[in-house]
């Protein structure tokens, strides 16, 4: 890590330690560093002094927040005032879940990082460990106009870098790379802006012609992705060879924040069998593959969640077959999306598709 990238984070832990000195906040939830290894998973923080390994700008996403604070407030909400570090896809997820009755935002403070991109999870501590910094990588790489090659494949088309639905937005784009953007989006956040007695960014046009060249160029790379995933992929042939390498293990399910029932149809007595009923269905055609209902099991859960899916390819970084996950659940998103004008994460009011009947809805246009 370089010199100003440290101070940068130095100066959001910073931050978040005076809310919790002040009790602006009751917690923390942020990333930071685990105390072995290079690994950094998101965690709840009471304890001013211990925000100092906390990496809130890191470039990794091991679990999304939105899966975490899911797993918070589901049951009932937060009594005590949290403020949730988050990238914008978390957030865009979370709030789906807020939707689908799957979280609660009760107490919840939601402080949104500018995200330019995320590692997997082994190539990011690969990273780290060669003494590389994640920043130097994604400026030396914007200089040229592109993306890193290592980066997930996820970021390198996302559209939603600059987080939305925010209480408290920290910026990086367009900063001087030592002290962040500090801006409120909520009354909440006003106040506790005021209490901090920061104060907040007023010439935004370097932050927003960042944004601009930065969004140009991952709806370039989309693009382009889509097109060739609608080519690749067309027809029942092309989309089992698509998930040949598919083992059912359900990894890319358990990941998915927007994935929540608790009891899932593909874990149910449903999908067990006797030996005599495999045998039976191999007698058909002389033949089985195994394990069966590959297929089925990821257009069902196509069909489950393409209109809140939020792109985070979070489904693609647990598969340890390395299939493409995120191409092909983007591109179903995004179709399904477009038929019903909804954007996943873009509303906290907006109605959810699939459970709101609107007449004319899907009459010829």
């Amino acid at each position: 890590m370089t010199k100003g990238e440290n101070n940068l984070q130095m100066n959001i832990c910073d931050l978040l330690g005076q809310m919790l000195n002040k009790e602006c906040v009751d917690a923390v939830l942020v990333p930071k560093k685990l105390p072995f290894g290079e690994g950094v998973v998101q965690t709840l923080i009471t304890d001013e002094n211990k925000l100092k390994e906390a990496k809130p700008l890191a470039f990794v996403m091991p679990v999304s927040t939105g899966t975490i604070i899911s797993e918070m407030t589901k049951v009932e909400p937060s009594e005590k005032k949290i403020a949730a570090v988050m990238k914008p896809c978390e957030i865009r997820a979370a709030v789906e879940l807020l939707k689908l009755k799957q979280a609660a935002f009760d107490n919840i403070i939601i402080i949104g990082v500018d995200c330019p991109g995320t590692y997997s999870v082994n190539d990011y501590k690969e990273i780290i460990s060669e003494g590389k910094s994640p920043m130097d990588i994604y400026l030396s790489n914007v200089k040229e106009g592109k993306d890193d090659e290592k980066m997930r494949a996820a970021c390198k088309v996302c559209e939603y870098s600059i987080p939305e639905n925010v209480d408290i937005t920290i910026g990086i784009l367009g900063s001087d790379l030592k002290t962040p953007l500090i801006m409120y989006n909520s009354e909440k956040g006003k106040d506790i802006i005021k209490i901090l007695g920061i104060k907040p960014q007023e010439d935004m046009k370097k932050r927003e012609e960042e944004i601009s060249k930065l969004k140009k160029r991952r709806l370039a790379a989309w693009d382009t992705l889509l097109q060739s995933t609608q080519k690749d992929v067309g027809g029942l042939d092309n989309l089992l060879a698509f998930f040949e390498s598919c083992i059912k293990c359900h990894n890319c399910m358990d990941v998915c924040p927007v994935c929540y029932c608790r009891e899932c149809f593909f874990e149910s007595p449903t999908f067990e069998y006797e030996a005599q009923k495999y045998l039976s269905w191999s007698q058909k055609k002389g033949i089985l593959k195994m394990p069966k209902d590959t297929l089925l099991f990821h257009l069902t859960r196509m069909n489950h969640m393409a209109t809140s899916c939020v792109g985070c390819g979070m489904c693609e970084q647990a598969c340890p077959s390395k299939i493409e996950l995120l191409r092909i659940y983007k591109t179903v998103g995004h179709n399904a999306q477009k038929v019903f004008d909804y954007v996943p994460g873009r509303s906290v009011d907006e109605e959810l598709p699939l459970l709101t009947f609107r007449e004319e809805e899907l009459e010829p246009r």
